[in-house]
């Protein structure tokens, strides 16, 4: 069984061609320009990892954007997510303030992208 994908490490975009045995361990990688495309292929096709880019709402109204420190894996997206969406900050947290510590025990923090004023 062969995969296509697009590359998302950097902005060349391979197109890359991942050969997979039947219990799904990769086989072959073709297509790639640099060792980072090799293992961003190998990942996605093993345990897809992905970072966590949304909002937070702030007490008294409005929101601030979040993201997650580090990549966590794909199928807690969504469980992540409902941890997101009851967490509040405060006016005046800053910048890459930690909003949510260790989110489902992923090893990444839920951290602010912009102060809030």
């Amino acid at each position: 069984m062969t995969r296509d994908l697009t590359c998302i490490v950097c902005p060349k975009g391979c197109q890359i061609t991942v050969e997979l045995d039947e219990g799904k361990r990769v086989i072959s990688v073709s297509g790639h320009t640099c060792k980072r495309g090799e293992e961003y292929a190998n990942t996605e096709c093993t345990a897809p990892r992905r970072t966590i880019n949304t909002t937070v709402a702030v007490a008294g109204g409005g929101v601030v954007p979040v993201k997650t420190d580090k990549t966590v894996p794909k199928e807690l997206m969504l469980d992540c997510m409902t941890v997101i969406n009851r967490a509040r900050v405060e006016r005046g947290t800053p910048l890459g303030a930690v909003v949510i510590e260790n989110i489902l025990d992923t090893g990444a923090n839920v951290i602010t992208t912009k102060s809030v004023k």
